[in-house]
């Protein structure tokens, strides 16, 4: 159920166009994990009564399976879906029918990572070490590109799965270092295990920048309406909760997500807050162009398609 816990904060926010009384219209948000701050906007929207103002009723769904989001959203049985960028052109290239409807987190957040105390100090020290990830796909690309900047190929370290054990198998030696840890999470993680990491960041070395996390739809819905007023309503709320982050964090953690207040998720807060896309809707197309080129000269996709196949900025609400 929509609360609003700080409605009085709201007239601060003016959104004209979705204040209109209206019959609330009924959505199905897909995340693409269990719930974190990554996902702070959509959760003040909901908990603050964004959504409620631009006449939406949005019910947020954690999946069982973080691939299922993609699927679901490609088979019709949800409407909105939280993805990430460079996934996205894996499933269009494999033919799904989905469509980049605005942007949630506008930076990277994965990264290369060891440990502080170690002896790896550049990346060049990475020939012969093993490098521990957890979703297959993207890491030859993340790790051979990166390497290659320092003179060395992806022959050259060994690739070890460790599922999503990533910060524990960089603790107990299992690997030498980790690729796919998020600078706002497992960096943060390993300095409160008492064993600090030393991230080495993929944008600054050799990979275009990309947005981290997108909203997706199923491309008839692409240019639906109110897919835009979702879009408002997660901007008001992002602006929101960069002005008020304290009032925003006691929205977050309340009810049912209690037990997300602990250090990690406090300190993983504050690490995103900056990152939040201010204009979700807002497209790049030289963000996806680049990477579609990259994937494409890795051989990841077949080709380097038109960004409108897969990528929109909804129209503005009426």
């Amino acid at each position: 159920m929509i609360t609003r816990r700080a409605a009085f904060a709201l007239p601060l926010l003016a959104l004209p166009a979705l204040a209109r009384a209206q019959q609330r219209t009924d959505l199905t948000l897909l995340l693409d994990w269990f719930v974190n701050p990554d996902h702070a906007p959509v959760i003040v929207a909901q908990e603050a009564g964004f959504f409620e103002r631009a006449g939406l009723n949005v019910r947020i769904v954690a999946p069982a399976d973080p691939n299922d989001p993609p699927r679901l959203i490609g088979a019709k049985r949800g409407d909105i879906g939280v993805f990430y960028q460079m996934n996205l052109h894996l499933a269009v290239d494999q033919g799904l029918p989905l469509m980049r409807v605005g942007t949630l987190v506008a930076t990277p957040l994965t990264t290369l990572t060891v440990l502080r105390d170690g002896p790896i100090r550049t990346l060049a020290d990475l020939r012969g070490k093993r490098i521990g990830f957890s979703v297959a796909g993207f890491e030859e690309v993340v790790v051979g590109t990166m390497l290659e900047t320092v003179g060395l190929k992806l022959s050259d370290v060994r690739l070890v799965n460790v599922n999503f054990a990533l910060s524990s198998a960089l603790m107990s030696g299992q690997v030498d270092a980790i690729v796919g840890g998020y600078r706002n999470f497992e960096l943060h993680q390993l300095d409160i295990e008492g064993r600090p990491g030393r991230a080495f960041f993929p944008e600054q070395h050799g990979l275009p920048i990309y947005d981290e996390l997108i909203y997706i739809a199923h491309r008839d819905r692409a240019r639906d309406p109110v897919l835009r007023r979702f879009m408002d309503a997660t901007e008001a709320a992002t602006t929101f909760l960069v002005n008020n982050a304290e009032e925003s964090w006691r929205l977050f953690i309340a009810g049912p997500r209690r037990e997300l207040d602990n250090e990690l998720n406090r300190r993983a807060w504050t690490s995103t807050l900056p990152r939040f896309a201010l204009n979700p809707a807002a497209l790049d197309r030289n963000r996806y162009e680049r990477m579609a080129r990259l994937l494409a000269d890795r051989r990841l996709i077949r080709s380097v398609p038109a960004v409108e196949s897969y990528a929109v900025e909804l129209p503005s609400a009426r």
